[in-house]
């Protein structure tokens, strides 16, 4: 293995760590910017509405609305599905990422 000294390269991780900022921000294209909490909530009110707007469209196919094709219907409900796929798996990301921070020794 390497001649590395662990307890050096924590005392490295720790105090650079301590110099950096919690909060991480996002730029939008306004120049303002987004915690990341702000950004989470809004793509999961994202994927909020339009799970909500694919299943308004499914109630209206199903009771015979001319103006809603099927097509139209199954597209949504599959873009509703992969959306709230993606968050899902960003959700167990971050839940596997804060599971390994807390089992690493201090």
């Amino acid at each position: 293995m390497s001649d590395i000294k662990i307890n050096e390269l924590l005392s490295q991780i720790r105090s650079i760590s301590s110099q950096v900022e919690p909060n991480i921000n996002i730029k939008q294209d306004n120049n303002e910017t987004m915690s990341f909490s702000s950004v989470l909530k809004t793509s999961v009110d994202k994927v909020n509405e339009q799970q909500m707007m694919a299943t308004e469209l499914a109630n209206r196919f199903e009771q015979g609305e001319s103006s809603v094709e099927l097509s139209r219907v199954m597209i949504e409900m599959q873009k509703a599905r992969v959306s709230f796929e993606a968050v899902k798996q960003v959700r167990n990301q971050l839940v596997t990422a804060y599971q390994e921070v807390m089992s690493m020794p201090v």
